[in-house]
């Protein structure tokens, strides 16, 4: 297993140095980020994106459904929770209200390596619509299912975290391969069956009537610098442009849409 998912205050930095470094920078392209604007992270885990736009004077609600990430994000983030800048939410995101636990709707919603995780995807989205202020934003960046390690393999314990494209096997060929190694199997098989493609994203979409506002694919997705020591690297233009192609060859996309104006 890579040694950053079991030390939760690396992976915390990564993940905030990520943040400022490329999710504002690519957010603030088209949405300038200002003290006082709210800002919802779905999944925030130990809260390292959140604390990149808390230092710019935002408010911070964080929705998690793990209890542990929820507890490291406490530690982490005292003081930020302490003075009312920063909350979270202990829920599963259908079963969270909008004004008695989030307290009212965002300017701004950060998906970051979540979307994938998600079950039926479109009903997230068409919640997400009745989050945002008008002309508000939500921000995605996730790994294209038939990327290398679009399974999530990191993950495991054995030789099989270091071996790219296995999750495309047949689905009874990939359960056996990781029952046989000892694997999260149930965790494993899920992330195969909430899976998304770039195809199936800006479909998605479409069908709910958001405008994709600005997007970006990656060769090698930049917090690979953190984890690996690798440059980051955009896509070539003419591979981003090819479909299904390129998906087994972007490690990362990143996407900002905002809901479509009335016809």
């Amino acid at each position: 297993m890579f040694d950053f998912h079991a030390d939760r205050k690396r992976y915390f930095e990564m993940q905030y140095l990520n943040a400022k470094g490329y999710v504002l920078p690519f957010i603030e392209q088209y949405f300038p980020i200002t003290p006082g604007l709210r800002v919802l992270e779905i999944g925030a885990g130990e809260g390292g994106v959140l604390n990149a736009f808390i230092e710019r004077g935002c408010y911070g609600v964080g929705v998690e459904l793990d209890p542990r990430r929820v507890e490291w994000a406490c530690g982490f983030l005292w003081e930020p929770i302490g003075r009312g800048q920063l909350h979270y939410v202990d829920k599963d995101i259908y079963q969270t209200d909008l004004i008695k636990d989030l307290k009212g709707p965002f300017d701004i919603i950060v998906l970051k390596d979540v979307i994938e995780h998600i079950h039926d995807q479109p009903r997230l989205m068409r919640y997400m619509k009745t989050w945002l202020v008008p002309k508000g934003v939500i921000f995605f960046g996730f790994p294209p299912w038939h990327m290398p390690f679009g399974g999530h393999q990191q993950i495991a314990r054995s030789f099989l975290a270091k071996l790219p494209y296995i999750h495309l096997l047949p689905r009874v060929m990939y359960k056996a391969l990781l029952q046989l190694n000892r694997e999260p199997v149930a965790e494993l098989l899920e992330i195969r069956d909430t899976r998304i493609t770039i195809e199936r994203f800006e479909r998605i979409c479409s069908e709910q009537g958001y405008d994709i506002i600005n997007k970006l694919h990656y060769l090698i997705n930049p917090i690979y610098q953190w984890k690996f020591g690798w440059k980051p690297q955009v896509q070539w233009k003419l591979i981003s442009k090819i479909p299904y192609l390129r998906n087994f060859l972007t490690t990362c996309v990143y996407y900002l849409i905002s809901s479509s104006s009335p016809k």
